[in-house]
């Protein structure tokens, strides 16, 4: 189990790193954006994304 977790950290790890990598400045755009959001806007986009990965997690088990 303990491995599970920790491939799955290392994943995400590799995975948030792929847009720094790649565009930086598309990455400072972004932040840019997010930070006009409101917090109830980022709440909600946080709920989807932990939604989504929780289906595709329960697809993919």
């Amino acid at each position: 189990m303990w491995s599970d977790l920790l491939a799955a950290l290392a994943l995400v790890l590799v995975i948030e790193g792929i847009m720094p990598f790649v565009n930086p400045d598309g990455l400072r755009k972004m932040f840019a954006m997010a930070l006009q959001l409101d917090d109830s806007t980022l709440r909600f986009l946080g709920l989807s994304s932990m939604i989504a990965g929780l289906v595709l997690l329960y697809i993919v088990k």
